[in-house]
């Protein structure tokens, strides 16, 4: 009977997972009406129904979705136990789920990546970008990469980037027709280049500081943009103001192509950690990727 629950609730979860018996089928290498007797007898066995069906749709009852939110973390902290037990048997492996900000998956996460999988060829690392904020845990990833201060205090933090410096940018051309900003709320007279989460219902504000004095600006322009890259793109081609990591644009300025304006009032940020939560087992191949991500300097 225990056997006989444990498949049947094994591919339960998959149908949950999937919203499909067709894709559960096909994932789980069986017939899709041998899925369905399967779901069928498992809710005879329990007498509850799991699944309301639809010649399109497959949605969890209420019953059923108390069943997954019981299984699902119990059957992985199975999984990662058997992970940790294979590393210790045949060397670090397995898969790494990551949510990050596109700026810190392209100038911190790669040149990391970039020199690690080349030595350990069992582990692989799934990279999401995100630039809105992601509950990972309930999208399960195994870590997420934000700014310190953007991280819940119950997650455990590592930083693997420097502090990092904010800029104002346009190019040489964008000033020939607006006047050079003195002051944050100058920006208000001219086109920017917003950045807007992909979740958020507005766009971002611009944040400064100087001495004691804080200020947030919404700015305002014909674009919005909800990454770095193609903000960057649009204020080289003189599309406006660009409000971006100095990072970013330091070779652009270094080479004339753009113009930083409001140094002395653009704030740096404690840099990017990598965060996780702290009651989850990781397995051998995620410390090791912790340790190569750490920032010492």
């Amino acid at each position: 009977m225990l056997k006989e629950n444990i498949n049947d609730l094994l591919s339960f979860l998959v149908v949950a997972q999937e919203r499909s018996f067709t894709k559960a089928a096909a994932k789980l290498g069986i017939s899709q009406s041998a899925l369905s007797h399967t779901i069928k007898a498992l809710e005879e066995r329990l007498n509850l129904r799991l699944l309301n069906r639809t010649t399109r749709s497959v949605a969890l009852t209420e019953a059923g979705e108390r069943l997954v939110q019981t299984l699902a973390p119990r059957l992985e902290e199975i999984e990662e136990e058997l992970v940790v037990l294979n590393d210790e048997q045949n060397g670090p492996s397995g898969k790494i789920r990551i949510s990050s900000p596109e700026y810190a998956a392209h100038y911190v996460l790669w040149p990391v990546l970039e020199k690690f999988l080349p030595q350990y060829p069992d582990i692989h690392v799934e990279v999401i970008i995100e630039n809105s904020f992601t509950d990972i845990v309930s999208e399960r990833y195994d870590a997420g990469i934000r700014l310190g201060e953007q991280i819940a205090k119950d997650m455990i933090a590592v930083k693997i980037s420097p502090e990092m410096k904010m800029a104002v940018v346009a190019s040489p051309e964008y000033f020939k027709q607006a006047a050079v900003p003195e002051i944050p709320e100058d920006l208000r007279q001219h086109k920017c280049i917003n950045i807007k989460p992909s979740a958020a219902r507005g766009a971002y504000a611009w944040e400064f500081k100087k001495d004691d004095r804080e200020i947030n600006v919404k700015v305002e322009g014909q674009l919005t943009f909800n990454t770095s890259l193609q903000s960057l793109r649009a204020a080289l081609a003189g599309l406006g103001l660009a409000y971006l990591p100095d990072d970013l644009v330091q070779e652009y300025v270094e080479r004339g192509e753009l113009v930083r304006v409001l140094e002395s009032w653009c704030p740096v940020f404690d840099g990017f950690h990598i965060y996780y939560p702290s009651r989850r087992q990781h397995k051998k191949a995620f410390a090791l990727l912790i340790d190569a991500l750490r920032y010492n300097r």
